[in-house]
């Protein structure tokens, strides 16, 4: 079967997400369980962040993946929730315009 809007070989980029209002940028550390992850993040923290259970079904997330999380407004130092999960064609993107210099 055949998907029309569906970029099969991922090496076309039309847009990339692009972190505002807090958002930042991590890379995939560990596994939890129970939907949570440890991510090492732009800012040199560490946060426990969770999968909502729509995106979870969705997306696979394994260590080493990039990214895209909003820290929580109460323990924003240690917690967050992950958004947006960036394929490889988009880190490449990121990757040369200097979005993960210093970080991955």
């Amino acid at each position: 079967m055949s998907y029309p809007n569906r970029n099969k070989n991922n090496t076309e980029i039309v847009r990339v997400k692009m972190p505002r209002n807090g958002q930042m940028l991590g890379m995939v550390e560990e596994m939890l369980g129970g939907g949570r992850f440890r991510v090492h993040c732009k800012d040199k923290n560490t946060r426990i962040c969770r999968v909502s259970g729509k995106f979870r079904r969705r997306q696979w997330i394994r260590p080493g993946d990039i990214v895209l999380l909003k820290p929580w407004e109460v323990q924003e130092d240690e917690r967050g929730d992950i958004l947006w999960k960036y394929r490889r064609a988009e880190v490449d993107w990121l990757r040369k315009r200097g979005f993960l210099e210093g970080f991955v």
